[in-house]
């Protein structure tokens, strides 16, 4: 039975005007949209240790710190995915991670997963974005940023 956790980590980095944002986009097959990196939590897993493997299984980046917001999402499930979670589960929760990162490579996407990457500002990442969950994420990630 699959666990009804979601890492959402954004990856930042700061740049002398401001801060920049990770957006990946998937690829048509699975719904053509830009997000930040996303991923379930495995069996044995705990939240942290999956925010950390999705960021190195989808960028190959290894951040200067992760840290996990007290922001989460309820999203439902999918009819279809239903029968892969405990009985009586309809929906996901999503948490939301910032993942700082320092390496100036090009992240190396998983193509199965991803068609394109973009380091983004805040207001490009927003526009983006096509999920209102997501762009609320985002708009906390921001706040968390700049209020330091």
């Amino acid at each position: 039975m699959r666990i009804p956790h979601i890492a959402l980590v954004h990856p930042v980095r700061q740049k002398e005007d401001g801060w920049e944002f990770l957006l990946l986009r998937r690829t048509d097959e699975t719904g053509g949209f830009w997000q930040g990196v996303t991923g379930s939590v495995g069996e044995g897993e705990n939240l942290n240790e999956c925010a950390k493997r999705e960021l190195l299984e989808e960028t190959s980046y290894i951040p200067k710190f992760i840290f996990q917001t007290e922001e989460s999402y309820k999203l439902p499930i999918k009819e279809k995915s239903l029968h892969l979670f405990p009985d009586g589960t309809s929906e996901w929760t999503e948490f939301l991670f910032i993942a700082r990162i320092e390496q100036q490579e090009d992240p190396a996407i998983r193509i199965d997963e991803h068609v394109a990457w973009k380091w983004c500002s805040f207001e490009e990442a927003h526009e983006l974005l096509h999920w209102p969950n997501n762009k609320d994420a985002l708009r906390k990630v921001y706040e968390f940023l700049t209020d330091e």
